[in-house]
């Protein structure tokens, strides 16, 4: 298997899994996602699967600023119905960094590390924001990715079309392949703790 080279300096996700930690493995019930994971789960690298995985860690990194995240212990509440747009997508990225999942995730053991209802979704598209809270604090932060500070190489419309028609040579292949992911290495490591690329916004909590 071989990635291209730019994976290796992508942030790190660092979360610490509790149910991990009892089932044994990890023994430590620590977590270091990179991106190839994120690569490994969706099938694919694209802006989508890159900024899902920054969105993720950007999140994680606002609401537990004192050390790793703790798995299991944040709801993920997406802007928009699973199949709309890319929101399958960025869930299923943002459950395999957060553990965040559906009704039909893990229900948990003796009541206790579920995860199953901790990801909704909208019913009716209401923005690209992803709402993360802390279930033991009630923290939230809202995230939302903006791609358009990294715009795609012009010539890979053209490219696409010659490789769907099936009239593409081996070269202009490779060529769409790169353009491709060098629009997500820019993403990854030269835009990972830019502002304009993940929006973050804090919610103040009230206290009842």
């Amino acid at each position: 298997m071989i990635f291209p080279a730019f994976f290796e300096q992508a942030p790190v996700v660092k979360a610490f899994d509790p149910l991990a930690k009892l089932l044994g493995a990890p023994s430590d019930g620590c977590f270091d996602y990179v991106y190839a994971d994120a690569v490994r789960f969706s099938g694919h690298s694209c802006p989508t699967v890159a900024g899902s995985f920054l969105m993720g860690r950007a999140a994680m990194q606002a609401l537990y600023p004192e050390g790793r995240a703790e798995r299991g212990q944040i709801e993920v509440s997406m802007g928009a119905p699973a199949g709309h747009g890319t929101t399958g997508v960025m869930a299923q990225v943002l459950t395999l960094l957060t553990g965040a999942a559906a009704e039909n995730g893990f229900k948990g053991i003796g009541g206790s590390y579920a995860r199953n209802g901790l990801l909704t979704f909208a019913e009716h598209p209401e923005s690209g924001a992803v709402t993360f809270r802390r279930r033991d604090t009630g923290e939230m932060v809202i995230a939302e990715l903006d791609t358009s500070p990294v715009p795609g190489n012009p010539n890979q419309r053209g490219l696409l079309i010659g490789i769907m028609q099936d009239v593409a040579s081996d070269s202009q292949k490779r060529a769409f392949a790169e353009g491709w992911q060098e629009r997500v290495r820019t993403m990854l490591v030269d835009f990972a703790d830019d502002p304009r690329l993940i929006r973050l916004k804090r919610v103040e909590v009230t206290q009842g």
